[in-house]
């Protein structure tokens, strides 16, 4: 058992601030794309950038596994001082990432026709989404890449790194965004190409601190561990749980997304714009999460359960406050906020009367966000899991067909329902589970 101190506040915000700060870059991002397009001449572009970006949510998101099992891989192989087994779970992430982004890319013409057929956007919108998907599939090798880099040097506690990738391939991408759409007066392909350079540009920085550390640490890559199938037993065992888990998150965003669409191209935009100003609370929240990843997967594989309490503790209090601040955020600025990403009136409109739902929801999420990151250190897949089928099967749609009389409201109590459901079912199998693995 490792001697190291009990993790402290410093600890916690030595790797959540620059996490935060790359998980913001994100939705500023996808606010920069909502913007950009939001002050075109029509409505259709913003609602078609949506659709493409809800897509490639669901793909890339659903396949945000490969970050989250190795980072929890990695973080407990460094807590067990085995560096073999730290270089290992980067090579054997790398070679799934690669293996999945050629499988995407084979298949593109089948998943982009399924996609648009299940989210049922309007001609107009949809002819400008298919645009848009066949432009940035061609992103999957570097972002599938992108995630398991991001979520090594996470578990190694190395948040650096990670914000160098995430703030390179955003800075890159609004730059393009803005040549693109602005100046060369291209429109939703624009935005797409800009992604994918992006993407790319993100790949060679994050390869580059990788290598330079595969050479300056001790461990072998153990090329046997990346070859042989039965090798991949532990990451396949976590990630497949995971990966249904991400796919039921994902499932319920996009289900969000082709309800607004059917309400109308008004809600559909509108609530575009209310979704990327919870992403930019979301993002900022799970800095919290990566810290506790990190800090949790040490704890768990130096077998510390006093760390490990203190991690979840200290991570949680920070998460509280940072919500609190957002809700008074968006009490303050959600109307100045939603003027700066669209000058649509009727989508201004509308955003504005479903404004009050995005105020309280941080305090509503908090929970969820902050456990995600405990389980994902732990390795604790199954229960998240099974969390997540409860919450998006047996909770919100219920739920959502339950208040769907009231509309995009009943959709938005939906969400929240949700995520409180989340919450309360993670706090049960943290208390029941993850603890009692450990001996006090």
């Amino acid at each position: 058992m490792r001697s190291d101190p009990l993790p402290q506040d410093r600890d916690v915000w030595r790797i959540a601030a620059p996490m935060i700060l790359s998980n913001i870059s994100v939705p500023l991002l996808g606010m920069v794309d909502t913007a950009v397009t939001g002050h075109l001449d029509d409505a259709v572009y913003l609602g078609a950038v949506a659709i493409g970006a809800t897509i490639f949510g669901f793909v890339y998101g659903g396949l945000n596994f490969l970050r989250m099992g190795t980072t929890g891989i990695a973080a407990q192989e460094y807590g067990a001082n085995d560096d073999d087994g730290v270089k290992v779970a980067l090579g054997q992430a790398l070679v799934v990432a690669l293996a999945i982004s050629a499988l995407l890319i084979l298949l593109q013409t089948p998943l982009a026709v399924v996609a648009l057929q299940l989210l049922g956007p309007g001609p107009d919108i949809a002819a400008y989404a298919d645009q848009y998907f066949f432009i940035r599939i061609w992103s999957a090798p570097a972002t599938l890449a992108n995630y398991a880099l991001i979520g090594w040097f996470i578990g190694l506690q190395n948040a650096r790194v990670p914000l160098y990738i995430v703030l390179t391939i955003n800075v890159t991408n609004i730059v393009l965004d803005l040549l693109f759409v602005l100046v060369l007066g291209m429109k939703v392909d624009g935005v797409a190409a800009a992604s994918v350079i992006a993407e790319f540009a993100g790949l060679a920085v994050g390869g580059a601190f990788a290598l330079r550390w595969l050479k300056t640490h001790g461990g072998q890559m153990l090329t046997t561990r990346l070859t042989t199938l039965k090798a991949y037993a532990v990451f396949f065992s976590v990630n497949a749980n995971l990966l249904v888990r991400t796919m039921a998150l994902m499932f319920t965003f996009a289900f969000i997304t082709a309800v607004g669409a059917r309400l109308g191209g008004m809600v559909l935009a509108a609530n575009a714009v209310l979704i990327n100003m919870m992403h930019l609370m979301s993002f900022a929240l799970d800095g919290f999460a990566h810290a506790a990843e990190a800090l949790v997967g040490k704890a768990v594989g130096a077998r510390n359960r006093s760390a490990l309490e203190a991690a979840v503790r200290v991570a949680l209090k920070w998460s509280l406050y940072v919500a609190v601040l957002f809700c008074l955020f968006f009490l303050v600025a959600g109307k100045p906020l939603v003027r700066l990403l669209t000058d649509l009136p009727d989508v201004i409109a509308v955003a504005d009367r479903y404004l009050p739902w995005l105020v309280i929801m941080p305090l509503i999420a908090v929970w969820s966000y902050l456990y995600d990151g405990v389980f994902v250190g732990a390795t604790r897949a199954r229960e998240m899991r099974d969390i997540m089928l409860i919450s998006s099967f047996l909770v919100f749609i219920p739920a959502w067909y339950a208040f769907g009389f009231l509309g995009n409201h009943g959709l938005w109590l939906a969400l929240g329902l949700f995520l409180a459901s989340r919450g309360i079912g993670m706090h049960y199998y943290y208390r029941a589970r993850v603890l009692t693995a450990i001996p006090a």
